[in-house]
């Protein structure tokens, strides 16, 4: 029997306060903004009075000041669960987020960066030497270290991995080696394995000569001398059976196995589906190589939900909070680029009808109507297939008919909400000899736009999807544009019909 690797002892001598609620963090933050700002100020106070005493005077008062609030800053940073201290330094200007980085002792800095956005890390990670990445990554996991190593200069991580067990270096580059989306680069080498041929009070005593059990452990692997995974035993049983009883006899067999080269988003969807804490990893041949555990994927869905927020809104990455006016500005250009093409074309739909919106003004105030509504029912479309492709509940067998359906509700919308519309654009223009038709022809337009939005709503996410791209990406952008320049096109075009 033995663990994969060893575990580790916690090395950090301040004692770190565990989240009371879901508040604690929000709090601790004002707690750091109002020490921030007190600092500051008593500060500028100190350093601006006028007195008669000697200037090294004057000094070393500054100095007790500043000690004085660098302590109580310390001493509030110190006592901060990890993730807790990633958001405080996610909220603060960089100036305030660097004070921040100072006072966090270096055997927490690895777990800290680990709980960061990427674009927070890398900026904390430039104001670092190496010997102080050393110092902040030395105390990882092997698994936790393969996570950061992609944003650590090459020579920091060569030390590193020169400090390590040949089996944590094999580890190391293995991990390293796997696609960034794979179950490789998230899973973890930390668990325990046992043999099929002992019993559970043998196991009971080899697990109470742990100081602390690997995270997440639900149940230990039970292996051949290969290590080849033949099953699992559950902690729930191992505490409720007989302690003569033989692993053997009460260990699952049923499973569910992942591969180091599965993709990570399906391993989190069968983890939400079967409601696992753990699940082994092996390799082509069935030998245990890791384990992939609740809290990776949990992350995973909490990035998948970001990215695909940010994809959307047309932001290319993610973004800093308080990065640099250039480079947030620089983040946003691309679709805003193509916005202002499509905001072009769409303005050139309007113009080549503008003899038909000298004859009816009204048309003017009442096509933004027809574009907005259609927009909005298209989101909806569009997000729920967006969702629905990430799930991989959308296959080529049932793609058609969910087409159908869609098309059907825009029809009914259509029919509804065009109604209302024309009923509305009748009334509000009953006085002149255009108000039936304008009636008229604000149902059939809302009615052909719906159906237009609901066609492209499916089809940007499907398209993007066959070209290998995030089918969020810029799918707001797209399908507004769509929407405008075929709900002005559609508009228009049967106005100049109907009005001739």
């Amino acid at each position: 029997m033995s663990t994969h690797p060893d575990i580790r002892d916690d090395l950090a001598s301040d004692p770190v306060a565990p989240p009371r609620d879901v508040d604690d963090a929000h709090r601790a933050l004002e707690e750091v903004q109002h020490l921030l700002r007190r600092s500051r100020v008593v500060e500028s106070v100190v350093h601006n009075q006028h007195s008669p005493v000697h200037r090294e005077r004057q000094a070393l008062i500054e100095d007790l000041v500043h000690r004085q609030h660098v302590n109580a800053l310390r001493n509030r940073v110190r006592q901060l669960h990890p993730a807790d201290t990633a958001y405080i330094l996610e909220s603060l200007p960089l100036e305030d987020r660097l004070v921040v980085w100072d006072l966090v002792r270096s055997e927490r800095e690895g777990e800290i960066l680990l709980e960061l956005s990427d674009s927070v890390r890398e900026s904390l990670i430039r104001t670092m030497d190496n010997e102080e990445l050393v110092a902040a990554a030395e105390n990882l996991d092997t698994n936790e270290l393969a996570e950061l190593a992609q944003d650590l200069p090459r020579e920091v991580v060569e030390e590193l991995a020169s400090g390590l067990s040949l089996e944590e270096r094999e580890q190391l580059r293995a991990a390293m080696s796997y696609p960034e989306e794979s179950v490789g680069a998230r899973m973890d080498f930390e668990m325990v394995t046992i043999r099929d041929d002992v019993s559970l009070e043998v196991v009971l005593r080899y697990l109470r000569r742990f100081d602390q059990l690997p995270d997440h452990t639900d149940q230990v692997f039970v292996v051949d001398r290969d290590d080849h995974l033949k099953g699992a035993l559950p902690l729930d049983r191992l505490l409720i059976n007989e302690p003569e009883v033989m692993v053997a006899d009460v260990m699952s067999v049923e499973l569910l196995t992942l591969s180091p080269l599965d993709d990570v988003s399906e391993a989190a969807q069968a983890f939400e589906r079967y409601d696992l804490v753990s699940a082994p990893v092996t390799d082509p041949a069935g030998k245990l190589v890791g384990r992939l555990t609740v809290n990776e994927v949990l992350d995973v869905i909490r990035e998948e939900g970001e990215s695909e927020l940010l994809s959307q809104a047309g932001l290319r990455e993610e973004e800093d909070l308080f990065a640099s006016v250039w480079e947030s500005a620089k983040n946003r250009w691309l679709w805003l680029a193509v916005n202002l093409c499509t905001a072009f074309f769409a303005s050139r739909v309007i113009g080549s009808f503008e003899g038909t919106i000298e004859k009816v003004v009204a048309l003017a105030t009442l096509m933004p109507i027809v574009a907005g509504i259609a927009g909005n029912s298209g989101n909806q479309t569009m997000t729920l297939m967006i969702r629905s492709i990430a799930l991989g509940q959308v296959t080529a067998g049932n793609a058609r008919r969910l087409l159908y359906k869609e098309l059907g509700i825009a029809f009914l919308n259509g029919c509804v909400w065009g109604g209302i519309a024309g009923f509305f654009a009748w009334l509000l223009y009953s006085d002149t000899p255009q108000g039936v038709t304008l009636g008229l022809l604000m149902m059939l337009a809302m009615m052909l736009n719906l159906l237009i939005g609901a066609l492209i709503g499916m089809a940007v996410p499907f398209g993007l999807q066959k070209m290998g791209r995030d089918p969020a990406m810029g799918s707001s952008v797209l399908l507004t544009f769509s929407t405008d320049s075929l709900g002005f096109f559609i508009f228009l075009g049967l106005a100049t019909l109907f009005f001739r």
